[in-house]
């Protein structure tokens, strides 16, 4: 029988013991032995709870305990998580998290740690939830070169922008209706101002390079500034408007990273993904394109995803088998350099002036479109600095500009 020890008993955690309880039969034929949840680390206590038994408020006991095989870290964020971590795998136990950030942050050391320990810190729910998405690319590419990693990474963005389409919402409402169904939280700015997916994209990135790359060197955008009136413009274009990490490898080597929110053709992979799932595109030099599609979030989706990689974990006793990423760094592309299609809007009134600055006499722009007064049109592909920079000549004139995948 293995032992485990689960850090944190809120929505991810209480779901962790109760998948390994509901399917413990099941986990049983896959890890080849029982697996116990022996302690649950909490500051409160859950009286009337089945497993307020396991209930300790000690570290130091689990820390302590030789029986314990496997810590599950779902606390979140990057403080007594992060200890812990480090000292559970400092005692040779393996660790299993959903806690993205602590691994977009601190991935790199705490790999290398569990490799020198010969045991090993696992993070499949860190990044789309319950798909199995960082246990496929580590184990189904390894034939593969990834050129290129676009996803939508975070149900709570997703769902807003979905509410925006298909009910014609404004941001504010659906905001409101994804705090309402517990989506969105009361302080929603790492989900909406891109935070989130940030990170999960640094580890995806990671992962696609093989080398560390800096969250804090992504370039970043939220859907705060996304309005109906964007909508309306890309759906009488053929397209809709997305969340989307985007990460590929330049031709020298270079990573190109940015998150932010790109109008997506209809008959793009991702374009159907929506309310809270998530989509996750991935393009190896030579299987191409793989869609992955699941539940990014959610409290047995995540659950699921750990619960997988404590079966790993038991399964290789005694040895490392997460490769991960090694400590050099990615060397991130300006995006200065990107080149790309943009959508423009602005009122009716400034249509040719602002078409002008952006067009002049080049081929390859639309004619553009009016709607309610205003004008919306898709720029040449242009240097994203050449782009931004007639957006600040034109100041105010610009209402809204979003990128084209």
């Amino acid at each position: 029988m293995a032992n485990v020890a689960v850090l944190g008993y809120g929505t991810v955690g209480s779901g962790v013991v109760e998948v390994l309880e509901r399917n413990k039969e099941r986990i049983l034929e896959s890890a080849g032995e029982r697996i116990n949840v022996k302690y649950i680390l909490d500051l409160r206590d859950f009286p009337g709870d089945p497993f307020e038994d396991r209930v300790i408020h000690d570290f130091n006991r689990i820390l302590e305990d030789s029986e314990i095989e496997v810590v599950c870290e779902v606390m979140g964020g990057t403080g007594a998580a992060y200890q812990f971590t480090r000292q559970a795998l400092e005692a040779g136990k393996s660790v299993c998290t959903s806690n993205k950030e602590l691994v977009a942050k601190h991935g790199t050391e705490l790999l290398a740690l569990a490799a020198g320990k010969h045991c090993n810190y696992m993070f499949e729910a860190s990044v789309g939830g319950g798909i199995p998405l960082i246990r496929n690319i580590h184990n189904s590419y390894t034939a593969e070169r990834i050129l290129a990693v676009t996803g939508i990474l975070n149900g709570t963005t997703n769902y807003i922008l979905s509410r925006m389409e298909k009910e014609h919402a404004d941001y504010h409402e659906a905001l409101k209706q994804a705090q309402e169904l517990g989506y969105a939280e009361r302080n929603p700015e790492a989900d909406v101002e891109g935070h989130d997916t940030c990170r999960k994209a640094a580890i995806l990135s990671a992962l696609m390079t093989g080398r560390e790359v800096d969250a804090e060197e992504i370039y970043t955008e939220g859907i705060s500034g996304i309005q109906q009136q964007d909508f309306d413009f890309a759906c009488g274009s053929g397209m809709t408007i997305r969340l989307l990490a985007v990460s590929r490898i330049l031709e020298d080597g270079r990573l190109s990273a940015v998150v932010a929110p790109f109008m997506v053709p209809r008959e793009h992979p991702l374009a159907s993904v929506g309310d809270v799932f998530n989509g996750v595109l991935i393009t190896g030099n030579m299987l191409g394109d793989t869609l992955f599609y699941g539940r990014g979030a959610g409290k047995l989706p995540t659950a699921s995803a750990v619960a997988a990689d404590v079966i790993d974990c038991v399964r290789n006793r005694g040895r490392s088998v997460m490769a991960g990423w090694g400590s050099g760094k990615a060397e991130i592309a300006d995006i200065a350099e990107n080149e790309r299609h943009f959508f423009v809007r602005t009122s009716a009134e400034d249509a040719e002036r602002v078409r002008k600055a952006f067009q002049g006499e080049k081929e390859g722009a639309s004619e553009g479109s009016f709607l309610d007064g205003e004008f919306g049109f898709f720029t040449p592909v242009m240097k994203e600095k050449d782009f931004q920079e007639r957006c600040r000549e034109l100041g105010d004139a610009i209402k809204s500009r979003i990128r084209l995948i």
